[in-house]
């Protein structure tokens, strides 16, 4: 379903087009060019903020932090990517990057927690989210990514490692 901007100033000739089965809404610019999108999650997560109601963290099954990760991957036209993950947690990730990969690519994603920064964990994700620029709750566009397939002992080094700063933040 597309449905044109016609009122909303700054933005009239745009078009947001909505896709039911996939649950993502697009915004398409004046020339059709894609300019972001989002899943409904993250526009209900933004509505419940509006009305003054705590992010639910129902979302997220494993503990999350905010700190700086080194990540490598490939985009869909083959190019490798170096770049950082500015959030991490037992269930995914949040890479920073201009040019994110469209909501539902799955890709290899291999990282590397500050803690040790030469051992290199591997997981394959899958984009559940795309911020197209910063906004007030990240300060660089990117992608979310929920990681589909982990081992087993990569997951607990990543929990054990958000667990520690999550103690150690409380103990400040």
């Amino acid at each position: 379903m597309k449905l044109p901007v016609v009122v909303t100033k700054g933005h009239q000739g745009k078009i947001l087009e909505i896709d039911s089965k996939e649950e993502t809404i697009t915004l398409l610019g004046l020339r059709g060019e894609t300019l972001g999108t989002v899943t409904w999650g993250v526009v209900i997560e933004f509505i419940r903020s509006l009305a003054g109601q705590p992010r639910p963290d129902e979302a997220r099954k494993q503990p999350r932090v905010s700190l700086t990760a080194k990540v490598r991957y490939l985009m869909p036209n083959g190019a490798q990517v170096e770049g950082r993950a500015s959030g991490v947690g037992g269930g995914g990730m949040f890479i920073e990057n201009t040019n994110p990969m469209a909501v539902g690519t799955e890709f290899m994603v291999t990282f590397a927690l500050p803690d040790q920064p030469n051992e290199w964990l591997q997981a394959k994700g899958k984009v559940a989210w795309v911020c197209p620029r910063p906004d007030q709750y990240t300060f660089y566009p990117g992608m979310g990514v929920r990681f589909t397939t982990i081992a087993q002992d990569a997951r607990a080094r990543v929990i054990e490692f958000v667990s520690s700063l999550k103690r150690t933040d409380q103990k400040e």
